[in-house]
């Protein structure tokens, strides 16, 4: 087991006046420019080739200097000329011919070679190739928001950002939405003492609703953009639901009874399948991103892959056998990442007591990679324009760090966070990061950078999957 809260107190006592959630705390760090000074227009260019000018030669002169080295055979197979002869022919070769010797006439001549060493060269000739330019990775956060009363379980997730660009957070008893465009904070819903406190967030494909999963074995559906509460799922689990994880219109919920279900929210029958595998809390839930494929982990230091192929439709046919049971992990497994590039690649985290990222391949179940962290990892997230991953970490150092794949090199450490940073959420672009950790502070980094071709976002095909729901249940 990890370190973390079963028992959470909803009364939580301060010596200090409450703190207003999400309150601005940091400002954007200065970023250097990296343009580079364009090329010095007055610089010489010479061509690579001379051209002969016609009008500057000597045609006769040509035919005597192309013919005389012949006639010079022809003469040597014969008599030999005196020594005295021979000396006379060269001196009147001399005057006559005013010491030219070559029959092409140029213009111009060719430039002076410059004296340049070759080591000089080969750098100039690396040079002229275009560098990618390493990315500047600010090692502070960009901002910096208040989140009091922030509940330190590593076994929750409450944090998650939606398509459109708002993220949700929970605090206690009520659930916050933060718009990153404009910067200003609502509240969704406070939920009251016997049901909360909120133990897991996580917005639809659509970005307009959202799923709330309570201490009291319930899961709400919001609609964020009239405020309005759609529907309430009652009697799928026995204890708090701690994980979510959407798949088109299916919401997967995951308990501390252990128990993963799969709801479609469209339905009034809306449980569909039940996964059993895990003995403990479903602390971790992920879809891949062709939605063939779960992956749970848990508090049993279980990691299991499940197959949608697999899956029974009836609900009564008992537990749906899972894909791959993996042991390797001897703590709990909540942090799950899928690899954007990789279909089949899946990376894990382990508890205070493994602290080990695994890689996987979820067609095979076979462990490609493992490695030492050093401290408890609480959470994953691949960038989804270059290679590379960011784990977040508990004791000693509570630090974000960015990791080369497949080498596995530390590209930066981020610190800044006081307690374990529980949770971390991806903006939909994908550069920027948001940490929640113990320390009741929200902080965002743009470790990412900027995608190398931004695309226009293409239009959500999940509008419709709450439309039969039009009042209260």
């Amino acid at each position: 087991m990890d370190a973390g809260s079963h028992s959470i107190s909803s009364e939580k006592s301060r010596a200090a006046a409450p703190r207003p959630p999400l309150q601005e705390a940091g400002s954007r760090p200065y970023m250097p420019s990296l343009s580079t000074g364009s090329r010095n227009p007055s610089a010489k260019c010479y061509g690579d080739r001379f051209i002969p000018d016609r009008s500057a030669m000597d045609m006769d002169m040509a035919h005597y200097l192309l013919t005389e080295p012949r006639k010079d055979k022809e003469n040597a197979a014969g008599v030999v000329a005196s020594p005295s002869k021979e000396a006379y022919r060269r001196l009147l070769a001399e005057k006559l011919l005013n010491n030219r010797t070559r029959i092409l006439a140029f213009r111009n001549k060719p430039p002076e070679p410059e004296n340049v060493s070759f080591a000089e060269a080969a750098s100039s000739n690396l040079q002229a190739k275009p560098a990618k330019q390493r990315r500047h990775i600010p090692q502070s956060a960009e901002r910096t928001l208040d989140a009091p009363e922030l509940v330190d379980d590593y076994y929750l997730n409450l944090l998650d950002w939606g398509s459109n660009n708002v993220l949700s957070i929970a605090l206690g008893d009520t659930v916050y939405l933060w718009d990153a465009s404009s910067g200003s904070t609502s509240e969704l819903v406070t939920v009251d003492e016997d049901s909360g406190p909120i133990t897991s967030v996580s917005w639809a494909p659509d970005g307009r609703h959202i799923a709330v999963g309570l201490n009291s074995s319930d899961v709400q559906l919001w609609d964020t953009s009239s405020n309005r509460l759609l529907r309430t799922l009652r009697g799928v689990h026995e204890a708090r639901v701690g994980s979510l994880a959407w798949n088109n219109s299916i919401l997967t919920t995951g308990s501390m009874d252990g128990k993963i279900v799969n709801n479609d929210v469209r339905i009034r029958n809306h449980v569909v399948q039940t996964y059993e595998g895990h003995s403990q809390e479903v602390c971790g839930l992920k879809w891949s991103g062709s939605g063939q494929q779960l992956a749970s982990g848990g508090n049993d230091n279980l990691l299991h892959i499940w197959d949608v192929s697999m899956a029974s439709s009836m609900p009564s046919a008992g537990r749906n056998q899972w894909l791959h049971r993996l042991e390797d992990h001897t703590a709990a497994v909540k942090a799950l990442a899928w690899c954007p590039f990789q279909s089949n690649l899946l990376a894990t985290g382990g508890g205070g007591s493994d602290r080990c990222i695994k890689f996987w391949n979820t067609h095979t179940g076979a462990c490609l990679n493992s490695v030492d962290t050093g401290s408890q990892v609480c959470a994953l997230l691949w960038n989804k324009n270059e290679r590379e991953l960011l784990s977040s970490h508990g004791f000693t150092q509570n630090q974000l760090t960015l990791w080369k794949y497949p080498s596995m090199v530390k590209m930066a450490e981020l610190t800044g966070h006081t307690s374990r940073v529980l949770f971390m959420a991806q903006s939909p672009d994908g550069c920027t990061v948001a940490s929640a950790a113990a320390d009741e502070t929200l902080r965002f980094w743009n470790v990412f950078g900027a995608p190398e071709a931004p695309k226009p976002a293409a239009k959500a095909s999940h509008t419709g999957m709450f439309n039969s729901f039009n009042h209260i249940r």
